[in-house]
């Protein structure tokens, strides 16, 4: 459980900046919302601080959803959040969201500089696609893509239009996938096709992998997400043969562990195992040696009554005792 202290003076109502709500409020997802209004609320009536379990509790979320929020609105540049100690415990301090209000003359400066035709065009399309007004901000963002990155307007309304798509239109969200793009030597419209379909390709299997251990896509981290990747880029293994590591992982200790189940997928990438055939095939092997070698084990242990058994004629020997052989 978390605790979050506020600094701020006491106020007996919430304000709520115009900008919050029209900027920042309708592409928030609920939960965070009220995480948002809440916080505030409490930082503007004196309150000194608040666990997580009051404001889960108070908004009906789990406590995982509230640090989720305050992460979110951090990111968002709305407040800072700094950990207290190593227990979970952090400060928050909401921040002057108007001092985040665009300065109209930057806008036109901006403007001034799109000389070029089909820049102007791009960004009227960019808005079209977002559904929104640009920032100036992001206006200087896009521009720069087209002049270090060599991006041309075609490739970045396409970038802008596979983020539409997966409904992310934070430009925070954008900015990443065009630096994944930059980093990956993307260079025109015909490259980001096949990156995207790849990308697609890829989440498509990683989608069936978590549905099959019955673990949702948001539950997924970044180090399940590396090992996911491994399996089907580099050691690039059918789905069937990644199920099954998952069923021997099930079946020896009850749980999806990615840990477990990337063990397994090594040993047999390392014997070259590609298929469940293989698989199954190596498995009689093993079993059938260790039958056969406990078998003889068990023999070896009983091998001081494995010796030739002797037969006497008892009469004879009583004769040659006796003497009575030399009367015959």
């Amino acid at each position: 459980m978390s605790t979050f202290t506020f600094y701020n003076k006491y106020n007996k109502y919430t304000p709520v900046s115009n900008i919050f709500i029209d900027r920042f409020m309708p592409k928030a997802r609920g939960e965070y919302i009220k995480v948002y209004l809440l916080g505030l609320k409490y930082c503007l009536s004196g309150e000194l601080g608040v666990s997580s379990d009051m404001i889960s509790s108070k908004l009906q979320l789990l406590e995982s959803d509230v640090l989720n929020a305050w992460n979110y609105w951090s990111e968002q540049g709305l407040i800072k959040m700094k950990p207290i100690d190593s227990k979970g415990n952090y400060s928050i301090e909401f921040i002057d969201i108007s001092s985040l209000e665009e300065d109209s003359n930057e806008n036109i400066n901006i403007l001034e500089e799109l000389n070029n035709t089909s820049l102007k065009d791009m960004l009227h399309d960019i808005e079209k696609l977002l559904g929104r007004s640009l920032s100036s901000k992001e206006i200087t963002m896009y521009l720069s893509w087209h002049k270090d990155f060599n991006f041309s307007p075609e490739l970045i309304l396409l970038l802008i239009q596979y983020c539409a798509s997966k409904g992310k239109v934070d430009y925070r969200y954008i900015e990443k996938i065009a630096l994944s793009w930059h980093d990956s030597n993307i260079n025109d419209v015909n490259d980001a096709q096949i990156f995207i379909k790849k990308h697609e390709d890829n989440w498509i299997k990683i989608r069936k992998i978590l549905n099959y251990l019955g673990i949702n896509n948001s539950d997924v981290m970044k180090p399940q997400e590396k090992l996911l990747l491994k399996w089907i880029n580099v050691y690039k293994f059918s789905l069937d043969v990644i199920y099954k590591a998952c069923d021997i992982t099930f079946e020896r200790i009850n749980k999806a562990d990615f840990k477990y189940i990337d063990a397994i997928l090594n040993n047999w990438f390392k014997d070259n195992l590609r298929s469940v055939e293989e698989i199954e095939k190596k498995d009689k092997q093993k079993s059938i040696y260790k039958h056969k070698s406990s078998y003889k084990n068990s023999r070896q242990k009983d091998s001081f009554t494995n010796y030739h058994q002797r037969s006497y004629n008892f009469t004879e020997l009583e004769k040659k005792l006796l003497g009575w052989d030399k009367h015959d």
